[in-house]
C-alpha cells in the first residue's frame, strides 16, 4: 500500500513515487495533484495503477497522473504514458473502453442574457434531436460500406456529406481525421453496435450543455478563441459508443493471448500490451484510430443537430452557424514527436495540451498554443484553457479533462437524494433533460471532484493556462 512517506513533493502541486520504490519500475510516477487531493487518493488503488504503468516497457520519462486522478481499467483515469514506438508497446488500457471520449465547444454569435426565454425551447429541441441512452440508435443509420468510409476518412466523410462546415476541421484535434485507421482491423461484432450510433450521446457521464461564458480570465487569449463576457456556448461530450468499447474488449482479449509469445511480464494483467510494431500492436493501433474517427464523426452529428436544432428555435441563419472553438479527445494513443524521438502517447481521461509552435495545431492556433476545454458536472463550472511550453516539457503536451469521480455511480444512487438533486440544481437555476433518475443521480456535482481545485492545480503547475470560466444554463443527459 502506498503511504505519504513514499511520496515527495518536487514542486508546488507535483509529486514523485521515485523509481526505487519497487523494483520492476522502470520510471518514476509523477502525480499533479494538492496535498489534500493526495491525501484522499491513499485510500484507493489509482496510485498503485500509477505505479503499475511505470514498468510497461519503453515508457519515457514519467508514468503521469493528472488532479482528476482516480481508479480506472488498467491506467488510472488521469494517466499519461508516452512510450517509445521502437522498443515499447501499446496497451488499450492505456486508452480505455469508451475510445476518442472527448469534448467540443461550439461558440454562438449569441449573449446568453438574450436568450433567456429561449433556453428552455432550446433543450427541449435538442434533447428531442439528439438521441441519447444505453445502447440507443439514431437517425443517422449506415451500411457497412458507409460505415468504413466514416471509420477509415473520419471529418472527410462529414464534410463530404454536409454535416460539417469546409473549415469545422481546423478546430479539431488531428483535423478530425486519423490518417493511421484501418476499418479492416475493427471485427464486424463492433461494426453492427455502430451502424446506428452516429449522433447519439450514450449514457454515463456524456451531455450536451448551455453554457455562458462567465468570467474572462485571460482576455488577449479570449480573443483570440473567438470568446466575450456572457456568450452563450454549447459544450458537447460523448465518445465512439459502442464501437469504441467493443474494439477495446477485442484487442484486450487478443493481447492477453500473445503477451507470453512476446515475453512481456506486467504486475495486472488490465495492462495487457503488445509491442507496438508488431503486427498485433498495428492491429489496435489502426483499429483503436478507426474508432477515433468514428467518435470525431459522432461529435460532428450533434454538431449538426445542435445547429439545425437551434435554427429551428430562434429563426435564424446566425443561430444555425455555431462555430467550434476546439474538439478535444480525452481517450487516445497518439503518435508524436518528443524531442526529436517518436512516442504512442497513451492519454487515458486526459487531453492534449499542446503549447505555442506546435506544428500539429492549424495555423490559427499556433501562435496561442492549444485551446483545451475542462467539462464540469451538472451545476458546476467548466472551462476554457490553453496549452504551454511547460506542458510540452514536463507532460509530454498533456494535461486534466475533467473533475474526475469521486464516488462510484452505484455510491451515488445510494447515497445522494433524487429530489434533493433535482432542486439544488433548479436553484442553480439550471435546465436539465435527463433520461432517468437513476442516471441523473450518478452524474450528480457531488459525485465529482471540485472542478475548481482540479483546474487551479494545473495551472499553478504551469502545464495550462485558464482562459474562460463557463456557467450551465441547460443540461441535456443520457
Amino acid at each position: 500500500m502506498i503511504t505519504l512517506d513514499n511520496l515527495r513533493e518536487i514542486s508546488p502541486c507535483v509529486w514523485e513515487i521515485p523509481k526505487s520504490f519497487r523494483s520492476d519500475m522502470r520510471v518514476p510516477a509523477r502525480i499533479y495533484c494538492s496535498r489534500e487531493m493526495l491525501e484522499a487518493l491513499l485510500s484507493e488503488h489509482s496510485l498503485e495503477q500509477a505505479v503499475n504503468v511505470s514498468t510497461l516497457q519503453g515508457i519515457q520519462g514519467y508514468s503521469i497522473a493528472m488532479p482528476d486522478i482516480h481508479q480506472g481499467y488498467g491506467f488510472p483515469i488521469g494517466g499519461v504514458a508516452a512510450i517509445r514506438t521502437a522498443d515499447g508497446v501499446i496497451s488499450p488500457g492505456g486508452v480505455g473502453y469508451d475510445i476518442n471520449c472527448g469534448v467540443r465547444l461550439l461558440k454562438s454569435a449569441f449573449h446568453a442574457k438574450d436568450l433567456r426565454e429561449k433556453i428552455e425551447p432550446l433543450a427541449n429541441q435538442m434533447q428531442r434531436d439528439i438521441p441519447s441512452g444505453v445502447g440507443r440508435g439514431g437517425e443517422f443509420k449506415l451500411d457497412h460500406s458507409e460505415l468504413n468510409k466514416v471509420l477509415n476518412k473520419g471529418l472527410k466523410w462529414a464534410v463530404k456529406r454536409g454535416y460539417a462546415f469546409d473549415h469545422d476541421p481546423q478546430a479539431i484535434e488531428e483535423y478530425g481525421t486519423y490518417a493511421a485507421a484501418d476499418a479492416e482491423y475493427v471485427s464486424a461484432k463492433a461494426k453492427e453496435r455502430g451502424l446506428d450510433q452516429l449522433g447519439t450521446l450514450g449514457s454515463g457521464n456524456h451531455f450536451v450543455e448551455i453554457q455562458e461564458v462567465l468570467e474572462l480570465q485571460d482576455a488577449d487569449l479570449a480573443d483570440a478563441f473567438g470568446l466575450f463576457q456572457g456568450q452563450a456556448c454549447v459544450m458537447i461530450h460523448t465518445g465512439s459508443r459502442g464501437l469504441g468499447h467493443q474494439v477495446c474488449t477485442d484487442y484486450v482479449q487478443l493481447m492477453n493471448k500473445v503477451m507470453p509469445k512476446y515475453g512481456i511480464q506486467i504486475p495486472d494483467r488490465e495492462l495487457a500490451s503488445a509491442p507496438f510494431r508488431s503486427d498485433e500492436g498495428q492491429q489496435y493501433f489502426r483499429a483503436m484510430a478507426a474508432a477515433a474517427n468514428f467518435a470525431w464523426v459522432n461529435r460532428q452529428i450533434i454538431t449538426h443537430q445542435t445547429r439545425s436544432a437551434w435554427k429551428r428555435v430562434l429563426g435564424s441563419r446566425e443561430a444555425g452557424a455555431l462555430e467550434i472553438l476546439y474538439d478535444v479527445a480525452h481517450n487516445i494513443a497518439k503518435l508524436e514527436q518528443h524531442d526529436d524521438k517518436e512516442y504512442i502517447v497513451h492519454r487515458k481521461g486526459a487531453t492534449r495540451a499542446f503549447g505555442p509552435g506546435a506544428q500539429e495545431l492549424s495555423e490559427q492556433f499556433r501562435e496561442s498554443g492549444q485551446p483545451v476545454l475542462i467539462p464540469g458536472s451538472m451545476g458546476t463550472f467548466s472551462y476554457v484553457l490553453c496549452g504551454t511550453a511547460a506542458a510540452m516539457q514536463e507532460t509530454f503536451g498533456s494535461t486534466c479533462h475533467g473533475a474526475g469521480r469521486k464516488l462510484s455511480r452505484m455510491k451515488a444512487k445510494k447515497t445522494l437524494d433524487y429530489n434533493k438533486l433535482v432542486k439544488q440544481l433548479k436553484d442553480y437555476g439550471v435546465v436539465v433533460r435527463a433520461g432517468s433518475a437513476s442516471g441523473l443521480l450518478e452524474e450528480a456535482p457531488q459525485a465529482y471532484k471540485d472542478v475548481d481545485s482540479v483546474v487551479s492545480v494545473v495551472q499553478a503547475s504551469g502545464i495550462s493556462r485558464v482562459v474562460a470560466k463557463l456557467k450551465p444554463l441547460a443540461v441535456i443527459k443520457g
